[in-house]
């Protein structure tokens, strides 16, 4: 089963339930990225979350054991730049997001603009006000181009979940009428698409290693390999009935690196 494996030269690797589970990092972890490292082959670190800066995850990631550059981390939100960059001409936009999400866009050269934005780009904000939910939702009933990051409604924590930018998007339908024009986070091909641009490498060439099927393995329909691990949210018995099949499922990295080595 590993020769699927074979034209791989990047790996995407989800964070949470696949390289690490809360505070502490999961079996073959290190050991995976060392046989990276002697392979010569590249990765990044995907994630959903746009509400967090890629020092955020770094500093987490380094703390766990790990030393991994900013550049290796890759957000819904630095996709979601990409692709306007890419498809569109807008300078001005309405961003619902964090500040690390505006330092983001701010830096990806797009003017923060609340008086007469292009489009509206509503993000995972752990600091939404009614106000900001408010002036997004009167551009987007007014006919702005209207794009979210991810479609997540909720964000795991130690405690349970949070509401995420599903949950806003939901709030916007019942007020305006509209869905998002656009949404580029997993499940979606468009964060595919943005790695491609990002790296350079061609869709053969990249692999998708996650613990979700409706996100992570559901990148499988992009035109990439994608491998299952079986240690964070997904249950052996979750497979048969999922519309979405891994080609490779594994216990967790430690069980993948011994298949790649056998």
């Amino acid at each position: 089963m590993i020769e699927k494996l074979r034209s791989i030269k990047c790996y995407m690797l989800d964070m949470d339930g696949t390289f690490y589970l809360s505070d502490h990092l999961l079996p073959g972890a290190l050991d995976f990225m060392d046989y990276l490292a002697n392979e010569k082959l590249d990765y990044l670190f995907l994630t959903n979350n746009s509400s967090k800066s890629k020092e955020m995850y770094t500093d987490k990631i380094r703390k766990l054991g790990f030393f991994v550059d900013d550049d290796k981390i890759f957000t819904s939100g630095e996709a979601t730049s990409i692709y306007l960059r890419k498809h569109t001409n807008y300078q001005k936009i309405y961003l619902v997001g964090t500040y690390a999400l505006e330092k983001e866009f701010t830096a990806a050269g797009y003017e923060l603009n609340e008086k007469d934005p292009q489009a509206v780009v509503l993000g995972f904000d752990i600091t939404l006000t009614y106000e900001k939910i408010w002036k997004a939702c009167d551009l987007i009933r007014g006919g702005l181009p209207y794009i979210a990051t991810h479609p997540d409604f909720n964000c795991p924590t130690e405690n349970g979940f949070m509401p995420d930018i599903g949950s806003f998007m939901a709030m916007i339908e019942v007020s305006t009428g509209r869905k998002a024009d656009v949404i580029i986070g997993k499940p979606y091909r468009h964060i595919v698409d943005a790695v491609v641009e990002k790296t350079g490498y061609t869709l053969d060439e990249i692999g998708m290693i996650g613990d979700r099927l409706y996100t992570d393995i559901a990148l499988g329909k992009a035109g990439i390999k994608t491998v299952l691990v079986l240690s964070g949210e997904t249950r052996t018995e979750d497979l048969a009935s999922s519309e979405f099949k891994a080609d490779i499922v594994v216990k967790d990295l430690e069980d993948l690196l011994y298949q790649m080595r056998k």
